[in-house]
C-alpha cells in the first residue's frame, strides 16, 4: 500500500503560479508511473500531467502545454507540478495517483491516490 499526500494548493490570481507536491510513503513510489488529475465543480475529473517512473516519458494535457511542468526527485518520493500562467479555469482538486494499471499514463487507472489539493485562481 502507498499512501500519498498532496500539498501547496491555495488562492492565486490569474496569471500567478503554485508548485503542487505528492509525497509518497514507500520507497517503492520510485518504481511508479505517477499522474496529476484534476476535478471542478460539476465535472468529471481530468487528466492533467503524468510522468513514467524513470521520468524519461512525460504527457500533458493539452489545456496545460506550455504552463505546467511535472517532475519528479526519486530519492525523496516526491513528484512535483509546476503551474505557471495559471487561469481560473484552472480552479479544481488537484490529485495525484501512482501505480498505473494502464499502458496509457493519461487513463485514471491508477492503483493509488491521494486525498488532493485544492487550487483556486480569481480572475
Amino acid at each position: 500500500q502507498v499512501q500519498l499526500v498532496e500539498s501547496g494548493g491555495g488562492l492565486v490570481q490569474a496569471g500567478g503560479s503554485l508548485r503542487l507536491s505528492c509525497q509518497a510513503s514507500r520507497r517503492t513510489f520510485s518504481s511508479y508511473a505517477v499522474g496529476w488529475f484534476r476535478q471542478a465543480p460539476g465535472k468529471e475529473r481530468e487528466f492533467v500531467a503524468a510522468i513514467s517512473w524513470s521520468g524519461d516519458s512525460i504527457r500533458y494535457a493539452d489545456s496545460v502545454k506550455g504552463r505546467f511542468t511535472i517532475s519528479r526527485d526519486n530519492a525523496e518520493n516526491t513528484v512535483f507540478l509546476q503551474m505557471n500562467s495559471l487561469k481560473p479555469e484552472d480552479t479544481a482538486v488537484y490529485y495525484c495517483a501512482a501505480g498505473a494499471t494502464s499502458r496509457d499514463m493519461s487513463s485514471p487507472k491508477y492503483n493509488y491516490w491521494g486525498q488532493g489539493t485544492q487550487v483556486t485562481v480569481s480572475s
